[in-house]
């Protein structure tokens, strides 16, 4: 059996569990206001990712209809905030 640091067995643990997209999802909310602006984090229900999928929940449907426009934006955003390429596509609900 090889010898893994501490940092490398949690790194590979969450690689394979569903804790990481919830850990990620909560490390964007904590952004979401610098990234989108103070109106849309207001509007904003709740951020959920699920495998390389970011959901973004809001019940205003004007805001619904420009978040669907801005998705490719708010999927470039969101990655360069994170350092690395986390999410693939951005689903408005």
């Amino acid at each position: 059996m090889g010898e893994y640091r501490m940092q490398e067995a949690i790194q590979e643990f969450l690689a394979g569990s569903r804790i990481q997209g919830d850990m990620h999802a909560m490390q964007i909310t904590d952004i979401w206001e610098a990234l989108m602006g103070k109106l849309i984090a207001d509007y904003t229900d709740r951020i959920h990712i699920i495998g390389d999928k970011l959901f973004i929940y809001t019940g205003v449907a004007p805001l619904r209809h420009e978040l669907i426009f801005q998705r490719d934006t708010i999927r470039k955003r969101v990655n360069e905030a994170m350092g690395q390429v986390i999410i693939q596509e951005v689903i408005i609900q």
